[in-house]
């Protein structure tokens, strides 16, 4: 089970990546306001969303506890950064506000996984 566990780590891993990686290669598009949602963000969260839930019932299944707390925190932030990347996925720009909320959201969610004990 602990092998199955860490492989799920490391694709949830790589969707993070993904988000982050394709939220910070626009940035200099983001300063002269011609950013936009990559679909690397938006198959970064997705993969986020599907490996994270798998972790939570693959922690559970392994009787490991889980603070339900902090995933509800985590799910509901992703979800969040799903939303607004779904529904402005096809536009030519995003507005600036709206492309760095999402880069601060997917940071915040990176400091609730490491830091939330």
């Amino acid at each position: 089970m602990d092998v199955l566990i860490n492989v799920f780590v490391a694709l949830h891993i790589i969707g993070i990546a993904s988000l982050l990686g394709g939220f910070l290669t626009q940035m200099k598009a983001m300063g002269a306001g011609a950013a936009r949602f990559t679909p690397a963000m938006l198959h970064g969260a997705l993969t986020m969303l599907v490996t994270g839930v798998a972790l939570v019932g693959l922690n559970q299944a392994d009787d490991q506890t889980v603070n339900n707390i902090k995933i509800g925190v985590k799910m509901a932030v992703l979800v969040v950064i799903l939303g607004l990347v779904y529904v402005k996925r096809d536009e030519e720009t995003v507005e600036k506000a709206l492309f760095g909320t999402v880069g601060g959201l997917t940071v915040v969610n990176i400091f609730i996984a490491t830091v939330w004990t």
